[in-house]
């Protein structure tokens, strides 16, 4: 091939060369690059929503409702709005506080706490408490003994509620140092017997007796006896040993002890008509007037 021809030849190749990397170069041009990836989104289960937060309504009647309820503590929270640790202990009962006629006690302590309360709306003033004067071997009881002492006196607000899932009734007090106190409410035995009961005082024999139950072959029950005593706390009289039928709340019955106690008696009457196959009264403890050995 002559000068001429290998010239031209190698002219057209380069003019091939250049025409390739043009079209390259256009392919690559900004915006034309496919999208990138994208992640496939997660697909949740339909069927387990989570579930809404339990609600509470406030209570309109709260200042009746309060006299109503023993509240039981199962929350202390800070003023930082962090849960407080050293109110509660597993293995300890809660502090219970109960309100009656303007007084109200916090109970589950090494003594029983008493004040006076007053309510005005959702505000709540209770007056510097006093205590019994019980020594106690649990230092933890004694020192949270100590923190509801200096703590009741600072209560400025208070909040009854009803929770909408059915759960017990519960109790929010507010003090002006920004701790709140949470509790649980049980109905009272006023409550739950619909009358204010009868107080007396049963002595109970040492040893349970035979009884007939048909529920129950070879039952025992408690044999006791009421007694009365005058203003200056003398016994008067002594009625007949008889077998009580049914328990006495909050009492435990300990073989070889003789006791003494003040109880509430509530009628189990519904609508003037008596339970023809149950005690007509139910008992509840009130407390123990007189503890005694008998061998």
């Amino acid at each position: 091939m002559n000068p001429s021809k290998r010239l031209s030849a190698r002219l057209v190749q380069l003019a091939s060369i250049a025409a390739a990397a043009a079209m390259l170069t256009a392919c690559a041009a900004p915006g034309t690059n496919p999208p990138p990836p994208q992640p496939a989104p997660v697909v949740t289960n339909p069927t387990t929503p989570t579930p809404p937060p339990v609600a509470a309504t406030p209570a309109a009647n709260a200042a009746q409702l309060l006299t109503q309820y023993t509240w039981a503590m199962v929350q202390v929270v800070g003023p930082d709005g962090q849960q407080l640790s050293n109110w509660l202990a597993a293995d300890k009962g809660a502090p219970v506080l109960q309100f009656n006629k303007n007084q109200v006690n916090v109970q589950n302590l090494c003594n029983v706490i008493n004040s006076t309360y007053a309510t005005n709306l959702d505000k709540v003033d209770i007056k510097q408490p006093i205590s019994t004067l019980r020594a106690c071997v649990d230092e933890a009881k004694m020192m949270l003994e100590r923190r509801v002492m200096l703590q009741l006196p600072l209560a400025q607000r208070y909040e009854v509620l009803n929770m909408t899932d059915g759960s017990p009734i519960r109790l929010k007090l507010y003090f002006s140092d920004g701790m709140r106190w949470e509790m649980m409410g049980s109905p009272t035995p006023e409550t739950r017997f619909g009358s204010a009961g009868d107080r007396i005082f049963l002595e109970v024999w040492p040893e349970k007796v035979a009884c007939n139950n048909p529920l129950m072959r070879n039952a025992k029950c408690l044999r006791v006896r009421e007694l009365t005593y005058d203003n200056k706390g003398i016994k008067r009289t002594s009625g007949d040993w008889t077998v009580l039928q049914g328990n006495i709340e909050g009492y435990t019955f300990e073989p070889g002890i003789r006791n003494v106690l003040r109880l509430n008696r509530y009628s189990m009457a519904k609508n003037g008509v008596l339970p023809a196959d149950a005690p007509p009264h139910a008992y509840v403890l009130d407390m123990i007037v007189e503890s005694e050995r008998v061998r």
